[in-house]
């Protein structure tokens, strides 16, 4: 039975030590985008020449992305090597035309200046064979050794010798860190990096080919659709290699990150941080809301999709479903049009950028899919609600009681796609998703009611968004000013505890002049006293002596 991972945590699987006595039987793809270089790409090659996996099981892409002069295959190199050309420029194209050409189970991204480990591909292959839906990332050490010869490379055991001293991939190192290992993470698609990961076949069958319109960041961007296509995502320590001079990132990461950040933003719902515009829309939202309009009236679907829309969740997007196709364009009695509803619907929500129709409900890259029966509307903050509580509790399905008689319940879905992208990976025939789902992930009842749904008819009226938005503005100015009030009180009182500890530290030293002098009072007084002690005595001896007249 193919296993079932919870979130991230792939430590429940147990994969082979490298150099064991195992029998792989999946086939490897390592597929290298190249441009230029040529002395590199010989030592890429010459560290594969001499891995550890079956050479039988291996092949290797290279993907001349329109060197000059064109790039030509080493000596050294494995067997079942091929040289492709790729005239369309981009390093996405280049990895595109390398996955388009492979046959293997497994597709192994690989730079064409970074030399693996002799084991670096067993590796990434032992745990492929435990499950189908994983991408392994290596871990690189970034060398500005001198460039050895292919023939050291491919005749040593130990890369160390040869690009030691080197730098560790800090950032990731640092994320895999803090974040347990991964299995911690809200976000471990951020690992997956083109230089060093491999993920199976299958995964890039859902989630698709590189983005060629992605000039910088696209290996953020096809790590989060391979999250949403099921993946768990694992770093391996022991599957290691060396990357040949530093990273473009490590050269230029402002310059870099502000590309990138541009755009990973309209595709990565995940950063949510970047996405700062509080109404905005973007390539790909937050959530897609699935209203099907074959399965109430129009005033009723119309209500359920306006109160969607006017909810404090704006990342939002939603799928009307019908036989929209199937309409006629034109009616001489449109009033006898027993489609008449549908009509109205395609014509009220033509232009409405954040409203599609379609067919049925198509594959969807957004983290979430709401699922609303029309004639229920949420509350003002129903979603996002149901938002907060997916996230807080990483669950893959929270379900929501609307209704409830003698035929049955009433329920929205709030759905997590990866969830259920991973059990449609794994379910046997007669499973049902849900539970593979809440084995995964978990599922979560929650009140309708309480969030806020209301039938058709009962719902409240719907805010301003303007309104909202300056309501929304006015709360964070006077978020903003309270906090600092608060920071300028927090000042004050320190400043008043220095004064405190001051006004304690005189008082002590007060109290030490009031003692000494004290003392010095006591002493006086003891000095005076025995003076005229010493005086009254004289005169009692004086008065006591005998008394006698001299004659003159």
């Amino acid at each position: 039975m193919t296993p079932r991972i919870r979130g991230n945590d792939y430590t429940v699987l147990e994969p082979p030590a490298l150099g064991s006595a195992w029998t792989p039987s999946l086939r490897a793809s390592v597929v290298i985008p190249a441009y230029g270089a040529q002395e590199k790409l010989d030592l890429t090659l010459a560290g594969l020449a001499a891995q550890t996996y079956p050479a039988d099981l291996l092949e290797v892409i290279v993907v001349d992305n329109g060197s000059d002069p064109p790039l030509r295959l080493p000596e050294i190199r494995p067997r079942g090597t091929r040289l492709l050309v790729c005239e369309a420029p981009g390093r996405a194209r280049a990895r595109n035309a390398g996955l388009a050409a492979a046959t293997g189970d497994v597709i192994h991204w690989m730079d064409s200046d970074v030399v693996p480990e002799r084991a670096e591909v067993e590796a990434h292959m032992r745990w492929h064979h435990l499950a189908p839906y994983l991408s392994v990332t290596s871990y690189l050490r970034f060398s500005t050794a001198p460039l050895p010869d292919p023939e050291e490379v491919a005749g040593t055991d130990d890369l160390a010798t040869l690009f030691e001293p080197a730098e560790p991939h800090a950032w990731i190192e640092d994320l895999v860190a803090r974040s347990q290992g991964l299995t911690r993470s809200p976000r471990p698609f951020s690992i997956h990096i083109g230089g060093a990961s491999s993920a199976n076949v299958r995964l890039f069958e859902r989630a698709g080919a590189m983005d060629p319109d992605m000039i910088l960041g696209q290996d953020t961007e096809m790590g989060y659709r391979l999250a949403q296509a099921g993946a768990v995502f694992v770093p391996d320590p022991q599957a290691r290699a060396y990357h040949l001079g530093p990273s473009m990132r490590m050269r230029d990461s402002e310059r870099i990150n502000r590309v990138s950040h541009a755009l990973v933003t309209d595709r990565v719902p995940g950063y949510r941080w970047l996405r700062t515009h509080p109404s905005r829309q973007w390539k790909v939202p937050q959530v897609e809301a699935v209203v099907d309009a074959t399965a109430g009236s129009y005033d009723e679907v119309r209500a359920t999709v306006d109160g969607v829309l006017a909810g404090t969740v704006t990342d939002l997007a939603v799928v009307l479903t019908g036989p929209w196709d199937e309409l006629a364009p034109e009616q001489r009695a449109p009033l006898k049009d027993p489609r008449l509803d549908l009509v109205l619907l395609r014509a009220h929500y033509a232009h409405e950028g954040r409203v599609r129709l379609a067919a049925a409900p198509p594959d969807t890259l957004s983290p979430y899919r709401l699922r609303v029966p029309p004639g229920w509307s949420p509350g003002e903050d129903g979603v996002g609600a149901l938002l907060a509580t997916a996230r807080e509790r990483e669950l893959g399905l929270v379900s929501v009681l609307l209704a409830e008689d003698a035929e049955g319940i009433v329920t929205a879905r709030l759905e997590r796609t990866e969830a259920f992208a991973r059990a449609a990976l794994i379910a046997a025939e007669g499973e049902n998703a849900d539970d593979l789902v809440d084995e995964m992930f978990g599922t979560y009842w929650a009140d309708g009611e309480t969030l806020g749904f209301r039938p058709f008819g009962e719902a409240a009226p719907y805010l301003n968004p303007r309104a909202a938005y300056r309501a929304r503005v006015s709360a964070q100015a006077e978020v903003e000013r309270l906090t600092k009030e608060v920071e300028r009180l927090r000042g004050q009182v320190a400043k008043w505890r220095d004064e405190a500890g001051r006004w304690r530290k005189s008082a002590v030293e007060f109290r030490r002049e009031i003692g000494a002098l004290r003392k010095q009072i006591s002493a006086l007084r003891r000095t005076q006293g025995q003076s005229q002690s010493q005086g009254l005595r004289g005169i009692a001896r004086g008065l006591t002596r005998p008394f006698t007249f001299k004659k003159s």
